[in-house]
């Protein structure tokens, strides 16, 4: 299991990464609320853990980030020391799958995550657009049976896509997916949707990935 632990306190970091790594976990770590978007942004976990107190974006902020700007549905668990329910409400209402309180035992914590890695694992990881398929999860793609290799790019583009089907995504969504606050020159986007129609539409009858001027771009098979 891979985990993204969002936590400033550095000994609670440290005693939970120890902790959950003696039981085969791999625990990536941020001490800050942007930093942990940018490793949600950059890599794929099994699960992630929140803090609410955070510096920059709060826990229930980032939570909210991960789910409407990276529509990543991983599960989230809020550690928090706020036990009110208003925060309790407002960390679900934005995403968070659980909500576990400070102080608590490792194991329960472990419990929790195990439980939601087994939930997550009997969802769907396929998104399916016509004859398009992007099984998210061990990152293959299939149209007409052909399979379809992409870069790391290529698949967050597609992914987004995909998600967001038939709606068209934005210019300025698609570069924050690809760049997060600082995105390149206007045409390197181009040139990676260029790229992924070679892939995606270029080798079959009917095209997909249409530009919409003035607004972005969307992937449909209508």
């Amino acid at each position: 299991m891979r985990i993204l632990l969002v936590e400033d306190n550095l000994d609670l970091c440290a005693s939970l990464s120890d902790y959950l790594e003696s039981h085969l976990a791999v625990v990536d770590c941020a001490y800050h609320g942007n930093a942990g978007f940018e490793l949600a942004r950059e890599k794929e976990f099994d699960a992630i853990i929140l803090d609410i107190n955070l510096p920059g974006l709060n826990g229930i902020q980032l939570c909210q980030k991960l789910r409407q700007t990276l529509q990543i549905s991983t599960p989230v668990i809020m550690l928090t020391a706020r036990a009110e329910l208003d925060d309790k409400l407002a960390s679900f209402e934005n995403g968070a799958d659980d909500y576990l309180i400070k102080p608590f035992e490792m194991a329960e914590l472990l419990a929790r995550l195990q439980v939601l890695q087994k939930r997550d694992r009997n969802t769907s990881t396929v998104l399916q657009v016509g004859d398009l398929s992007f099984d998210t999860r061990n990152l293959q793609i299939r149209r007409e049976q052909a399979q379809i290799v992409l870069d790391a790019s290529g698949r967050k583009l597609l992914q987004m896509l995909m998600q967001r089907s038939p709606r068209v995504v934005s210019r300025e969504t698609l570069e924050y997916v690809l760049w997060g606050d600082d995105p390149p020159d206007d045409n390197v986007l181009k040139i990676h949707i260029h790229n992924l129609r070679q892939k995606v539409d270029k080798p079959f009858t009917q095209p997909y990935i249409r530009t919409v001027r003035g607004e972005g771009y969307q992937l449909t098979d209508l």
